[in-house]
């Protein structure tokens, strides 16, 4: 695989190791050692994904992937030392595709990023185009345009990703497990957590009812599905 990486960390050991397996796979990458030079090197260098530490100097991790999330739709990894569940909650919150704690295997690290712009890129070949058009809902695979009541709808690679899988599969209802294997492309270890915090974030961006969704309902004990 190739593509460009932005790595951000004020730890340059780690950046420059992170740089180093990314390199020996085939990826540029670019570095920066605060949110501020790393927001400068998106505009300049239009990186495919970013690895984005949660400690740095100028802001949170957390501010970083926020503000890049209001312009950007690439993969976004959070790399941390914080262990706590809830930090991962607000990283997915806030826009993040994926999370992996320091220490770490950079092997587990370039296998993630693979994963990552695998299944941003999955969809970009030469195919029919596919799209959903349903009580105000408008998704299109070939554009990767989403619509609400002819809105657009910003969503992450991810969160159109889910959505799309829920969409091409409507009728149906789809396991948490099903899901998490189809969209991110991993084995499914417990990951139900993970799952709903993108759901979540996915039913905010499409103004659904906290309790009354009407687009992505909730089957309890089964999954989440999407009607005809």
């Amino acid at each position: 695989m190739s593509g460009r990486i932005l790595v951000v960390d004020d730890e340059k050991e780690i950046a420059q190791l992170v740089e180093l397996y990314l390199v020996n796979d085939g990826f540029s990458v670019v570095t920066a050692y605060n949110g501020t030079d790393a927001l400068n090197a998106v505009e300049e260098q239009e990186p495919d994904l970013a690895v984005l530490d949660i400690m740095l100097p100028d802001m949170t991790g957390f501010e970083l992937c926020r503000r890049l999330r209001e312009k950007y739709l690439f993969p976004i990894i959070m790399l941390t030392a914080k262990v706590e569940a809830s930090d991962k909650i607000t990283g997915l919150t806030m826009g993040a595709d994926d999370y992996i704690t320091k220490p770490f295997n950079p092997l587990e690290l370039s296998a993630r990023v693979k994963s990552q712009l695998r299944r941003y890129t999955k969809y970009n070949g030469a195919q029919a185009a596919h799209e959903y058009d349903f009580r105000g809902l408008y998704i299109c695979l070939d554009s990767r345009k989403c619509q609400l009541y002819g809105e657009d709808v910003p969503l992450t690679p991810l969160e159109f990703d889910i959505l799309w899988y829920l969409c091409d599969n409507s009728g149906r209802v789809v396991s948490s497990e099903e899901l998490f294997e189809k969209v991110w492309g991993q084995k499914y270890l417990d990951c139900n957590n993970t799952v709903m915090s993108h759901i979540a974030r996915l039913r905010e961006k499409l103004k659904e009812p906290p309790r009354r969704p009407r687009i992505v309902k909730t089957v309890w004990g089964v999954g989440y599905t999407v009607e005809k």
